[in-house]
């Protein structure tokens, strides 16, 4: 079973940066890609971002493109997402997932899951 744990979530003003990590334990980010979604009070959890596993292909959700950026550090079995010009629309829990085939955007592509962090964008 691996166990991601999310960290970086906090309370930022419209504007502002975060950024966001995810470990896992050993090497287990080389099980496949990795990929963040984000799930908003009374929403579904949607697509944010993923990378592969040798971090040579990316993709973005159009809502991100330009502000958001996944980059991954295997060394140091670390998944991040930097976070700027935050707006309220980005307010939402946040989730690593890990163990995809390909750079999916589905969750059903994703099997191993951390608990998430909370990223809350004040106006």
């Amino acid at each position: 079973q691996v166990q991601l744990v999310e960290s970086g979530g906090g309370l930022v003003q419209a504007g502002g940066s975060l950024r966001l990590s995810c470990v896992a334990p050993g090497r287990s980010f080389t099980t496949g890609a990795t990929g963040w979604f984000r799930q908003a009070p009374g929403k579904e959890r949607v697509f944010v971002a993923a990378i592969s596993r040798s971090g040579g292909i990316t993709r973005h959700a159009d809502s991100v493109k330009g502000r958001f950026t996944i980059s991954r550090d295997n060394a140091k079995n670390t998944v991040f997402l930097q976070m700027n010009s935050l707006n309220p629309e980005d307010t939402a829990r946040y989730y690593c997932a890990t163990g995809a085939a390909v750079v999916g955007v589905r969750e059903d592509q994703y099997p191993y899951w951390g608990q998430g962090t909370q990223v809350t964008v004040s106006s």
